[in-house]
């Protein structure tokens, strides 16, 4: 049976959410990005030599962390934010380089979940994957599908407004509502990334990668 949406033929791939990753062809990357905070929060953890783990971050991510425990079982899983968007994308090439072979990669924006479950879109997250897609094109890691290219270029069209575009964002106003499950967040001994410190590109070159259970910095 005919797979339309799977982007099987193409090596840089897109998509939303732990149902986005289903729908996608597997591949040998998966890179999971949850700007506001998983994974901005995660990296910035990593960075500092704290140890993070998937069942924690399960307990304060209801998107994030799910899709990385969706892709763990089958994939190298990396998780990026605008943060070390260019430094995933030197991991990804670095990893290719380790297989010496052509490496596929996944890359998920988990988007946010309403109260009823549903998916919600998040444009932090569009930003952030936009942004690391177009880091892997700047490396050479071009081909990609339609969705890739689109979240590409709406990145790059938008890089000098990211961090207004992330500080107004509704996933924004919830945190400083209060919401965001911040006490979560640091009761499982991380401190949160806030939306401004979030919207900064490039700002480490850390690459946290799921070591088992366990968020790791990739060396």
């Amino acid at each position: 049976m005919s797979q339309p949406f799977s982007q099987p033929s193409y090596q840089v791939r897109f998509e939303w959410g732990v149902a986005g990753l289903a729908r996608l062809a597997p591949a040998d990357i998966v890179v999971v990005v949850d700007v506001l905070r998983f994974s901005s929060t995660v990296t910035d953890a990593v960075a500092s030599g704290s140890i993070v783990s998937l069942p924690d971050a399960a307990s304060w991510s209801r998107n994030g962390a799910a899709v990385a425990a969706a892709a763990a079982e089958n994939a190298t899983v990396l998780v990026g934010s605008l943060r070390n968007a260019s430094a995933v994308a030197r991991t990804v090439l670095e990893v290719q380089n380790r297989r010496q072979a052509r490496t596929s990669v996944n890359v998920i924006a988990a988007g946010e979940l309403t109260d009823a479950g549903d998916l919600r879109f998040a444009v932090e997250d569009l930003l952030g994957a936009g942004t690391i897609i177009a880091a892997l094109s700047d490396l050479g890691a071009d081909h990609t599908s339609p969705e890739a290219a689109a979240a590409c270029e709406s990145a790059r069209g938008l890089r000098r407004a990211m961090r207004h575009l992330l500080t107004a964002s509704g996933s924004a106003k919830e945190i400083a509502e209060g919401g965001g499950s911040t006490e979560k967040m640091r009761a499982s001994g991380v401190v949160p990334t806030e939306a401004g410190a979030a919207s900064e590109v490039d700002a480490t070159g850390v690459v946290p990668v799921l070591d088992g259970e366990t968020f790791v910095a990739f060396e």
